[in-house]
């Protein structure tokens, strides 16, 4: 099973891919699968912004449609000496389709930051709203 170091090396290699033409912010994420499989993603942006692709949701998008429904932990890394949690659409995405799980962040050198998802959102909304 990958180590929370494999983890930040992968996120951080997956960083190098990231299209982001117009913030030059440039984020990597690996998200664990509980089968071991590491899945990477990058952000790609987009001139209307609104149709730019985070890091996180890359990773989870590519787990998902390759089969993958449990997982471990995700490591999110960006060039920021402060944390760099997710945003709040990339939270809502996995807490729905990953729970409570560790969110590790950081940064070209270290890690900054270790969270539970249910830490970063607290009162989510999911599919026990939806039931009458």
């Amino acid at each position: 099973m990958p180590t929370e170091a494999d983890l930040v090396q992968a996120a951080r290699a997956a960083r190098e891919f990231a299209v982001a033409p117009y913030s030059n912010f440039r984020v990597g994420a690996a998200l664990l699968g509980s089968s071991g499989t590491v899945f990477t993603g990058c952000n790609v942006e987009n001139a209307s912004y609104g149709l730019t692709v985070c890091a996180e949701r890359v990773a989870l998008l590519k787990a998902l449609s390759e089969g993958e429904r449990d997982f471990a932990t995700i490591v999110v890394v960006a060039d920021t000496a402060a944390p760099t949690p997710p945003c709040g659409p990339c939270r809502q995405l996995l807490w729905e389709y990953c729970g409570d799980i560790p969110v590790v962040l950081a940064n070209l050198n270290s890690v900054t930051g270790r969270h539970r998802l249910q830490d970063l959102l607290p009162f989510p909304f999911d599919g026990r709203l939806l039931s009458s």
